[in-house]
């Protein structure tokens, strides 16, 4: 079994702690050394895929102590032990076992008397059969006709991934004449977002998903009473447009009031559930099973990439590397994610909760206090968007926040048009590649509003197209980024207790249990 120490601790850490040296980011991407580091700091990833570090402020010295770091902490081991089903997940007594939902690395892993790998391909053939029912009109409304719409109901992870997911696939669907069923989501308790979804479809041909594993989600819950009495209003039998994305144990697993029914498990954190069913039943409806098993072949190719001991051969375990080089060695407080692609347009909010809510803790996976910083805050939005907004704060603000760029070399609908000698696509990629540039280097200039001091670090990752395999690779290198850096920290990625405390003061706010702040608040709303 491996070691669970403290970064701290690790004696590889300290020597990079005491380092004194520090590269000059701004001295060694100018000119030809630029061009050198670029064509030397590249990994190959899976499904044609490169992740480039040449922006980042690393040099071989320091990449050499970030390989003894990872060698001492025991990734490789600790991400073994993981998909060969130890208990990582401490503060639930848990397995993780995402990776289970798109392949085997390892062996066979037994829970709860059940071959877990055997459960959640059964539960995908599940779903591809149902899906192919309601395409070819076998699975239909109450008139006979065809079902036109998908509409998830979910929160949290129910919805950030899915949703994610399917906007990075829906053009790719339409171009290449997959696209079955358009969806739609509903997340937020905030009965606009129920209202204004459900007079956006035909609720008459709208099939909805209602996703919670416990089958008590609060927010979840609320929104399906919401959509059911709009069924009814409209003269709908709810039972004939619902399914369930549930735990076998769940109240909903097993009810009438569901056309059928699709299971998950504990061990799988929401965040990480975009290739399990949660993510397989709105993506199967919505592309076709074929779609969504290219996309689970692609995070499959992912995480074997990742599964790799040597850091200079794995972008995941490098990448977690240098963000904990940035975050504990270099002090800086945040991490931006910057998609060149429309199309990934909501992957940032996604990354939002799997990396804040994995490492935004402030005790070991014992329950001990650490002296030293965790999770950074990670946002973003989608280039070139981006650069009218926040990219003012990240040139020439006074804290230096790591990038984290994806970019595409063609775009997804292949429709462009030339203005001023160049296609919008060629527009795009130049932007990307003078913003890695741009903030690596500066400009020096004597009018000081006009200098850009430079020496802020980025990388990049880069394919050909975004394609279902590309976006299952993407997926598994962050997700897998996520948690070594988890395991660098000494903390507990696959708990969340952080999100308990409000839900529990909501509903005594709604029990009208309330008294000193909280009551006066609570009569602020009238509630």
């Amino acid at each position: 079994m491996s070691n669970w120490k403290n970064l701290n601790e690790l004696s590889s850490y300290q020597k990079l702690a005491n380092e004194e040296k520090r590269v000059d980011l701004k001295s060694v991407m100018a000119g030809e050394s630029g061009a050198d580091r670029m064509k030397k700091y590249s990994i190959p990833m899976a499904q044609g895929l490169t992740y480039n570090y040449a922006a980042k402020a690393v040099d071989d010295e320091v990449l050499a102590d970030l390989c003894e770091l990872a060698k001492e902490a025991e990734l490789a081991e600790k991400f073994k032990e993981l998909y060969n089903g130890a208990v990582i997940n401490t503060g639930e007594n848990r397995l993780v076992l995402h990776h289970l939902t798109r392949g085997q690395l390892g062996n066979d892993v037994v829970a709860d008397d059940v071959n877990k790998r055997t459960f959640y391909k059964e539960q995908q053939d599940k779903i591809a059969s149902f899906a192919d029912k309601v395409h070819a009109g076998e699975i239909v409304n109450e008139k006979g006709e065809k079902f036109t719409t998908v509409v998830q109901i979910g929160i949290g992870g129910s919805d950030l991934g899915p949703r994610a997911m399917y906007l990075a696939l829906e053009n790719w669907a339409k171009v290449n004449n997959t696209f079955k069923m358009d969806a739609k989501f509903i997340s937020n308790v905030d009965p606009d977002d129920a209202a204004s979804v459900l007079a956006s479809v035909d609720l008459e041909h709208s099939m909805f998903i209602l996703v919670s594993k416990s089958g008590t989600t609060l927010e979840t819950l609320t929104n399906e009473s919401f959509v059911k009495d709009a069924l009814k209003g409209a003269g709908l039998n709810p039972a004939k447009h619902m399914i369930a994305v549930t735990s076998e144990t769940s109240p909903l697993a097993d009810s009438d009031d569901y056309l059928d029914a699709f299971f998950m498990d504990d061990y799988i954190g929401g965040r990480y559930s975009s290739t399990s069913a949660v993510g397989g039943a709105v993506l199967s409806l919505a592309f076709g099973p074929e779609v969504f098993e290219k996309f689970l072949q692609g995070a499959a190719e992912g995480d074997k990439c990742s599964a790799s001991e040597n850091p200079m051969e794995n972008a995941a375990m490098l990448d977690a590397l240098i963000g904990v080089y940035e975050r504990n060695i270099l002090d800086y407080p945040a991490t931006a994610v910057l998609p060149y692609s429309q199309a990934l347009s909501r992957f940032p909010a996604h990354l939002q909760q799997a990396d804040m809510e994995s490492n935004g803790k402030s005790v070991n996976r014992f329950g001990e206090e650490i002296n030293y910083k965790t999770g950074p805050v990670i946002f973003g939005e989608p280039g070139t968007n981006g650069q009218h907004s926040f990219y003012q704060l990240l040139h020439q603000g006074t804290d230096i926040v790591p990038l984290q760029f994806v970019g595409f070399k063609n775009s997804q609908m292949s429709k462009d048009v030339v203005i001023q000698d160049s296609t919008s696509q060629a527009k795009l990629c130049a932007n990307v590649a003078a913003q890695i540039v741009a903030f690596a280097c500066g400009k020096d200039d004597e009018n000081k509003n006009k200098n850009f001091e430079g020496g802020r670090p980025s990388s990049i990752i880069i394919g050909d197209k975004l394609t279902p395999e590309a976006l299952g690779a993407l997926l598994s290198h962050f997700e897998n980024k996520i948690m070594f850096q988890g395991f660098l920290w000494n903390v507990n990625s696959f708990d969340q207790e952080g999100v308990q405390l409000g839900k529990v003061l909501a509903k005594k706010v709604l029990a009208h249990e309330t008294d000193g702040a909280l009551k006066v608040l609570s009569d602020m709303f009238d509630i």
